[in-house]
């Protein structure tokens, strides 16, 4: 399988990295390899650890790195890197890769029929909790803080109901269930607007089957330990939740006297890259460099 995903804001934050021939980089979320396979690129003697917890996104994108020696993948989430050895450059493209959200099979798109899965992981274990779990198993109250919280969805409480009364009938056990279920417990007029009804429930539950939110926190605080002093980091956030925790990471290492900003206001994408990339729209980008 090829990879479909389009890097945001590739130029934006390999640049900003400013990196030197001979670095050492950190590809925090690797994806579909696109960050990784244009630093190898510009400069052929960087050295790359990439990482990501989902072993098929190097399954799937490890061909275009055949001639490439100087990058090593690690199967691990972010948040439980500990490296010993200091890095030139970190990068966090934060979010769902368009790979997983169209030929995973783990239930991330409500457009298509999957198995209510919503994990990271490519295969994973029986303790490791599922949206499925969760639809299935949280109390009432559970789910309407979760979809509120995590998806910022205002018909939480209705949809949480729905989900309730719906799983004393049967068990929901695929996408199209849980989309039927949220499209019947919110208003008409929600139904017809131009953000489908089901996105920010769907968001929600996979923000909480993953602990994106605690993972990242951890994932920044390690990553800007293992940074080398006058080094810099690149972090680029898609949602408000996410952009909001690493706002205050590096505003409160500012005012710490640990890192200065590089940019003071978030760098969005341009038109010329929302034309060819619709899913770019929501990406910030803020780099930080290590004093």
């Amino acid at each position: 399988m090829t990879s479909i995903h389009k890097t945001v804001l590739l130029n934006e934050t390999i640049e900003g990295l400013n990196l030197k021939d001979g670095a050492v980089v950190l590809d925090a979320t690797f994806g579909g390899g696109g960050h990784s396979f244009e630093i190898c690129k510009r400069y052929p003697n960087v050295k790359i650890i990439a990482l990501d917890q989902d072993k098929n996104a190097w399954e799937t994108a490890k061909n275009k790195f055949k001639n490439q020696n100087d990058i090593s993948f690690i199967n691990v989430n972010f948040r439980d890197l500990d490296f010993s050895e200091k890095f030139d450059g970190i990068i966090f493209d934060l979010g769902l890769s368009s790979d997983q959200l169209e030929n995973s099979g783990r239930g991330f798109s409500f457009m298509k029929k999957e198995p209510l899965l919503m994990t990271m992981k490519a295969n994973p274990s029986p303790e490791d909790v599922t949206a499925e779990d969760v639809v299935n198993t949280w109390s009432e109250k559970s789910l309407a803080d979760i979809i509120y919280g995590y998806g910022e969805e205002k018909y939480s409480r209705r949809i949480a109901k729905g989900i309730v009364e719906a799983r004393k009938k049967s068990k929901i056990e695929n996408t199209f269930d849980l989309v039927k279920i949220i499209g019947e417990s919110v208003p008409a007029s929600y139904r017809k607007q131009r953000l489908h009804f089901a996105t920010k429930t769907f968001q929600a539950l996979r923000i909480a089957v993953n602990d994106e939110l605690g993972a990242l926190e951890m994932g920044l605080e390690k990553g800007f330990n293992a940074l080398k002093s006058g080094r810099r980091m690149s972090v680029i956030s898609f949602h408000s939740l996410e952009d909001r925790i690493v706002k205050n990471f590096c505003k409160n290492l500012k005012l710490e006297g640990k890192a200065k900003l590089i940019n003071k206001k978030p760098i969005i994408t341009n038109k010329e890259e929302l034309r060819i990339n619709n899913r770019s729209r929501s990406a910030k980008l803020r780099i930080l460099e290590k004093i």
